[in-house]
């Protein structure tokens, strides 16, 4: 709206001034009877003047500020006030406008602050979201949806979904929520750097209040951990039965020939006892250490806590380890700085380093070597099992604590391993608040490295 008075009133002013001026002159040579007439007609055109100043001081400009207010507010301008004084019904007028204002402002501030706060919780939600309208374009992408293609919100916002999401899967979902207005939901495998990694997509129909189709919200979860938890459920099942069904099966062939009067002889009577011992310890060490692992995996699982000195740990193992060694002529190395004092399950601590000392006496060949280091860095007290075996394969470290994965099943069955050593030791260190690591090198050798914190915070 343009203003009533495009120039300043004292124009006006000085024009009439100069009417007079000019009247002035012309009366000069006027009678009388004109010269009143025409000072009448002058009287009368000031006061018509004074009376228009008045109008619009007290009026119109008031009015005018009002109405420069209102498109600034227009325009999305929230801050503008009207700062003219004005009286009466102007001055309500005016108010009214300033409180409209500031309403809007803090309308506008708390809009702002929720579509933060919403913004925020898509953001940091571990499921990728996008939003697209009912003509197929989309509106909203979250951070997580651009990390899982590695790309940023100007490669997907304002344009078609099918144009710029390249899935097929994903996009045959959107077409289906929109065709069938209901939940669609499809799973699709997404290359990546650090591997394959499992999408489950669910696409669904967004509706307004008069149950009108008006876009639809595509969600991704990554579902990468609960597929390999499944597959290690089930590679765990497959491997307890092939653990089982060995001894199992030597037991009872052995056992049906004793009981069939087959042996030729005692001696080959006493042999194929010694079998279903060594098959029946074998079985018992299996089932010991799942009840192990089950009893370490419990919510409820309770660590029994004491002072334990590290250096009667290792005392109290060494022998057992020590025997091992000398079967296959293993030199067998300890060192450690000073006594150390942990506030652990002493019991379990020595089943780590029987499980670790045991399993390098294993794989190190005879005349090799096996060292165990006690000390202490930073504010962690770290222990070290390094041999001069066979070494472990680097695609295989990923995996060499899962339950029952051998490196090299042959061998491992050989030396009478149960394939849970490892994943007992990883638990256990897991309930006492450390870390464990390991380092390996084919023909070289392996090196396994405990830390615990020296103020133990404890899981369970």
């Amino acid at each position: 709206m343009k203003p009533l008075f495009k120039k300043p009133l004292s124009l006006y002013l000085l024009g009439v001034l100069a009417l007079l001026i000019v009247s002035g002159a012309i009366l000069s040579r006027l009678t009388d009877e004109y010269i009143i007439l025409i000072a009448i007609l002058g009287i009368e055109f000031i006061i018509l003047s004074m009376m228009l100043l008045y109008v619009y001081n007290k009026y119109l400009k008031p009015i005018s500020k009002a109405v420069e207010t209102i498109e600034e507010l227009v325009q999305g301008n929230y801050r503008a006030r009207v700062r003219y004084q004005a009286q009466g019904m102007i001055a309500d007028l005016n108010q009214n406008i300033n409180q409209l204002a500031r309403s809007l402002s803090e309308l506008t501030i708390q809009e702002e602050m929720k579509t933060k706060q919403l913004l925020t919780v898509l953001n940091n939600t571990e499921s990728g979201l996008a939003l697209v309208d009912e003509k197929g374009y989309l509106h909203l992408v979250n951070r997580k949806f651009l990390s899982l293609f590695n790309k940023s919100k100007d490669d997907y916002i304002g344009y078609l979904y099918y144009d710029v999401i390249e899935d097929e899967k994903i996009q045959n979902t959107v077409q289906e929520a929109f065709l069938y207005e209901k939940n669609i939901k499809q799973s699709f495998t997404l290359p990546s750097d650090a591997g394959d990694r499992y999408i489950e997509v669910v696409s669904a129909p967004i509706f307004n209040e008069r149950q009108m189709l008006k876009g639809a919200v595509i969600v991704l979860y990554d579902i990468t951990e609960l597929k390999q938890v499944a597959m290690m459920r089930k590679d765990f099942v497959a491997n307890v039965s092939h653990e089982l069904k060995t001894p199992i099966t030597s037991i009872k062939g052995f056992a049906e020939t004793l009981l069939d009067n087959k042996a030729t002889n005692k001696e080959t009577e006493n042999h194929f006892l010694n079998i279903i011992y060594e098959e029946s310890s074998r079985l018992q060490f299996l089932v010991e250490d799942l009840l192990t692992l089950s009893t370490l995996e419990k919510d409820d699982f309770q660590l029994k806590i004491s002072n334990t000195n590290l250096s009667e740990i290792v005392a109290d193992m060494w022998p057992m380890v020590k025997l091992q060694a000398e079967k296959k002529n293993i030199t067998l190395n300890y060192f450690m700085e000073k006594e150390y004092i942990l506030t652990a399950d002493g019991e379990k601590l020595k089943q780590i380093l029987i499980n670790l000392v045991g399993n390098a006496i294993s794989y190190t060949p005879d005349e090799g070597e096996v060292t165990l280091t006690i000390d202490e860095i930073d504010q962690f007290i770290r222990i070290n099992v390094k041999d001069t075996g066979i070494g472990i394969n680097q695609d295989d470290l990923p995996r060499l604590f899962e339950r029952f994965y051998r490196v090299d099943k042959a061998r491992s069955r050989n030396t009478g391993g149960t394939g849970l050593g490892l994943a007992i030791v990883k638990h256990i260190v897991e309930v006492h608040g450390g870390k464990i690591n390991v380092e390996s090198e084919i023909n070289k050798g392996s090196s396994f490295t405990v830390c615990f914190p020296k103020e133990l915070t404890f899981t369970n």
